[in-house]
């Protein structure tokens, strides 16, 4: 009889062990899941992760409980067979047993399907909890205390670097794959982004004087392949508006005078450290798809679109008349040759080279300007963070490109480049 209540308080002991790691180590995103597809079990179970600190009190109450009955009924056994040497006797049998068949095992077991066995235990669970409701109050008010006491603060909500992580990690263990792990990434470092980080700078805009003849604005869509042209009237600091392709072929089609300013669509204007994800509800906002990058002075910064948007989700995309131009490109020595345009924040992640935390710059060409305190020319560069970092290619007024190779063994990280 004896034996027979000491393997039911050490299966006991085991159930609630399995229990306690299996709702520690419970993914509640699977369990929401199931719950949506009709599964009451894994609704049950989700319901019980909402109050962790009265779930856990349960538990360990439980544990405890069981696993002192079993070691003083083990010592009264023992203790009646071998005298004053039971109680050793007792205390090595019940070491041995908790450990290996209320512990170690059950916990092993659990770790490896911890929904499985957080929907088993439920139910018990739950009868438990509204048993011990005021055992769980009572520790609910000492928690509080032995938090005012020491000052304990809650660790808050989940950071975008805790997130990135778990991103990492569901792509390493293979729960998402390569392209959806970086479109993750994307999105989670989409709110922070601002526009001058992707904008197409002043340099490189296409526009056009609101003067210019009709025939060279055909022209210019002819050749380029831009949907929409921006035009300026004296200085590109004085853009007045957007004129789109459509609108300009269907005027000079049906109309033979054509007045450009009466076909130029009103054009938004925004600081240069606008976040993207405010930009966005601009965009929707005045159901346009341009906006003029401008600076405190007012003058243009350059010109940002939806596209450029969609890009920093989804990478470059191309249509049939883009020439791919490749920002970061490998070279046979290993070094990299990396266009002056590009995003400067995205060259040290591929290049894994540690930040420059003082640079204002956006693009590598910018930084390797400010860094030199001058416009660097070919063969030009400086070592940082392991690498050496020198011009390629460059105009007496910007840097076109730049090669990048680490200064140790000549090579780069196998990385690739989302571009």
């Amino acid at each position: 009889m004896d034996a027979a209540v000491l393997a039911l308080l050490i299966m006991l002991s085991a159930y609630f062990s399995a229990t306690e790691t299996a709702f520690s180590g419970v993914n509640k995103i699977r369990l929401k899941s199931m719950a949506a597809d009709g599964n009451r079990k894994a609704a049950r179970a989700l319901k019980l992760t909402e109050n962790f600190d009265k779930l856990l009190t349960t538990v360990l109450v439980g544990n405890n409980v069981v696993n002192i009955l079993a070691s003083s009924i083990a010592t009264v056994v023992f203790t009646s067979h071998f005298g004053e040497a039971g109680v050793t006797v007792a205390t090595l049998v019940m070491t041995v047993l908790l450990l290996i068949f209320s512990e170690i095992t059950p916990k092993s077991m659990a770790k490896e399907a911890p929904e499985r066995f957080a929907m088993a235990s439920a139910p018990v669970i739950g009868v438990l909890q509204t048993v011990l409701t005021p055992v769980n109050w009572l520790f609910t008010v000492w928690k509080k205390m032995i938090a005012k006491l020491f000052q304990v603060k809650d660790g808050g909500a989940i950071t975008d670097d805790e997130l990135m992580t778990i991103v990492d990690e569901a792509q390493n263990e293979g729960g998402i794959g390569e392209n959806q792990g970086e479109l993750i990434r994307s999105a989670i470092e989409f709110s922070d982004l601002e526009v001058v980080h992707i904008l197409t700078p002043r340099v490189n805009i296409l526009a056009a004087e609101i003067s210019t003849p009709p025939k060279k604005f055909a022209s210019l869509f002819k050749n380029n392949h831009y949907s929409r042209i921006p035009v300026y009237k004296g200085t590109i600091d004085n853009i007045v508006g957007i004129l789109h392709e459509r609108d300009f072929y269907e005027k000079m089609y049906f109309d033979k005078e054509i007045d450009i300013a009466s076909m130029l669509i009103s054009v938004e204007y925004i600081p240069k450290n606008t976040k993207i994800s405010e930009l966005l509800r601009i965009f929707q906002h005045a159901r346009c798809h341009m906006a003029v990058v401008v600076d405190e002075f007012g003058g243009t910064v350059g010109i940002i679109t939806m596209e450029d948007i969609l890009e920093e989700l989804v990478g470059e995309i191309w249509d049939e008349n883009d020439e791919i131009i490749r920002e970061i490109e490998r070279c046979e020595d290993g070094g990299y040759i990396v266009a002056g345009i590009a995003s400067l924040s995205k060259v040290f992640e591929v290049m894994e080279i540690e930040e420059d935390e003082e640079t204002q710059a956006v693009t590598i060409s910018g930084w390797l300007t400010e860094r030199m305190g001058k416009i660097p020319q070919v063969g030009e560069g400086i070592e940082f963070g392991g690498f050496r970092i020198s011009v390629s290619e460059a105009t007496p007024k910007r840097v076109m490109y730049v090669k990048i190779i680490r200064i140790n063994d000549g090579s780069l990280p196998t990385q690739q480049a989302r571009i």
